[in-house]
């Protein structure tokens, strides 16, 4: 929809999410469709709960300065609702501020906070200015966590990920709502130990809050690889950290410049890329990552190379 929504195109898609348990487009698909629709005036075709096949026929980007609430009415995810309007954000024509209702922290998508403290860095390195705050976390099932999202049009220019080895200092976020501020501590903890022990320097903080939903989780990051975990019902909160620790520590043995979930989230932004340059290297290739090239080479004209380099995959356009 973003890619259609910057050329102009109109696109079609079907058998959406066909072989999952329950196929089709959910609450948090539709509003990112709706909201991406309203920054172009397109018109939308079988946009419901469950439909398998929609069209998205668009107008010209908006103009000015755009503000708008979307309430996601679940606990869907924020962070997949701004993966489908930030890159069509950076080529409008004026300013996007979006406040977002819904969740921050959920299974099967990336968390607030590695959005932005890991993706926002990496396209900040290709030129694009945004800025992206946290004002309540929202976890499944009641979600309620709310973002306001500062998108800027930006040029995007050519770059080179491949020296960018994360070193240094590992940050982290270690969150809880409605628990004992203990959960955020022992989760923190756990991913602390682990990490020193295996050589690293991490400075994690708490996070401890009440707001409408129950939860908790860890985020991690050092330069552009990250880590990251949710609590639940059951889960000791040592092994939420001590998972998010792996997360982050396998990045960081393998030496390649972004992790295997920032790969694909940087394919699109890759192809509207002025200058024609760009690479990263990663230590696999997603599914994710190899539809996206896919998509993304139908509207642009664009092509990805991706070769093997000693160990890591390097994904580049020239």
């Amino acid at each position: 929809m973003s890619l259609s929504a910057v050329t102009g195109e109109d696109v079609r898609v079907n058998n959406i999410r066909k072989n999952r348990p329950k196929p089709g487009l959910k609450a948090q698909h539709i509003k990112a469709i709706e909201t991406a629709a309203l920054l172009c005036d397109a018109d939308v075709t079988g946009l419901s709960i469950g439909s398998t096949d929609i069209t998205f026929s668009p107008l010209d980007l908006r103009g000015g300065n755009v503000k708008l609430e979307v309430d996601i009415g679940t606990a869907g995810s924020i962070s997949l609702l701004l993966q489908c309007i930030m890159p069509a954000a950076a080529c409008a024509p004026g300013d996007i501020e979006l406040t977002i209702t819904g969740g921050t922290d959920v299974a099967w998508s990336p968390p607030i906070d590695y959005l932005k403290h890991i993706t926002a860095r990496a396209l900040s390195k290709m030129g694009y200015e945004c800025e992206i705050e946290l004002l309540a976390r929202g976890y499944y099932p009641k979600g309620g966590g709310r973002v306001r999202a500062h998108l800027k049009p930006s040029k995007l220019k050519g770059f080179d990920l491949t020296k960018e080895i994360g070193k240094g200092k590992i940050y982290g976020i270690s969150h809880c709502a409605n628990l004992p501020e203990h959960v955020a501590e022992r989760q923190a903890d756990s991913a602390a130990s682990l990490i020193t022990g295996a050589g690293f320097d991490c400075e994690i903080d708490t996070e401890c809050v009440t707001c409408r939903s129950t939860g908790s989780g860890i985020t991690m990051w050092c330069g552009l690889l990250g880590g990251s975990a949710l609590g639940k019902r059951g889960l000791p909160a040592e092994k939420v950290g001590r998972n998010a620790a792996k997360e982050i520590l396998k990045e960081l043995r393998f030496g390649a410049s972004v992790d295997v979930h920032l790969a694909d989230q940087l394919i699109p932004y890759m192809g509207f890329c002025k200058s024609g340059f760009g690479s990263y290297t990663v230590r696999e290739l997603s599914q994710h990552t190899l539809t996206n090239i896919w998509v993304t080479e139908q509207f642009l004209d664009v092509k990805f190379n991706i070769q093997k380099i000693d160990e890591s995959i390097e994904v580049s356009i020239k």
